[in-house]
């Protein structure tokens, strides 16, 4: 069983990431080679700061030709859904994915603490031991940076982030992404990594307190495409 990054408040009310409790073990799983918004939405909820409104959307009410995972914060709240899937890198090192995002946070600097907040969030986690090791990239869409930005999460230096729609993506449009995951944990942890444990997507409004709202559509892993 996987359980997500464990909350832990400073005196100031700030919510705090520790590391160490980031993962328990984690049964051997197959590879999920496509991932779809029902099973995002059984996935277990991990909650950091009050829950998030989480909801299967049918097609017509995401337009979009498929089901969509809704996230909605108004409310200050961070929770996301955790999917324990274990993935050979070796085989399908690359990710897509469609995402819609229709408000977020503007204004902030999302390298600090306090603009800490994205309407849309992926999250790949890579176990090691011990679990100190463990490192994640987290895929957003920002409507502060540019698309390709990336920076240390300002609460764990162990997370890396990745603007992959930027300030430049056009709100309440479909899209459609794609990452080399194992490309990007050799650029931004200097690992070369052979799986991925988990995956969780995530809206949260908690730090800037501004409204945020995404859908997540079907998440795929596919091989590399021939040179």
């Amino acid at each position: 069983m996987i359980r997500a990054i464990t909350p832990r408040r400073e005196s100031s009310g700030r919510l705090v990431f520790t590391f160490g409790a980031l993962l328990m073990m984690i049964a051997t799983t197959s590879a999920a080679e496509r991932i779809l918004p029902a099973e995002l939405a059984a996935a277990p909820a991990q909650t950091f700061a009050g829950d998030t409104d989480y909801r299967l959307a049918s097609g017509s009410d995401s337009r979009a030709e498929h089901p969509a995972l809704h996230g909605l914060c108004t409310a200050a709240t961070a929770s996301g859904h955790l999917l324990e899937t274990r993935v050979d890198l070796a085989q399908t090192p690359i990710l897509r994915w469609r995402w819609r995002v229709d408000r977020g946070p503007v204004g902030v600097d999302p390298r600090t603490r306090e603009g800490d907040d994205h309407a849309a969030r992926i999250y790949l986690v890579h176990e090691r031991w011990p679990r100190w090791r463990s490192r994640v990239v987290s895929y957003v869409c920002s409507l502060t940076e540019p698309a390709g930005a990336d920076w240390p999460n300002p609460y764990s230096a162990q997370f890396a982030m990745v603007a992959v729609a930027g300030r430049e993506a056009a709100l309440g449009q479909w899209r459609d992404e794609q990452r080399d995951v194992a490309a990007d944990f050799q650029r931004l942890h200097g690992l070369q990594i052979d799986r991925i444990d988990a995956l969780a997507v995530m809206t949260d409004c908690d730090n800037t307190d501004q409204p945020a709202e995404a859908w997540y559509g079907p998440i795929e892993w596919h091989a590399a495409e021939p040179d």
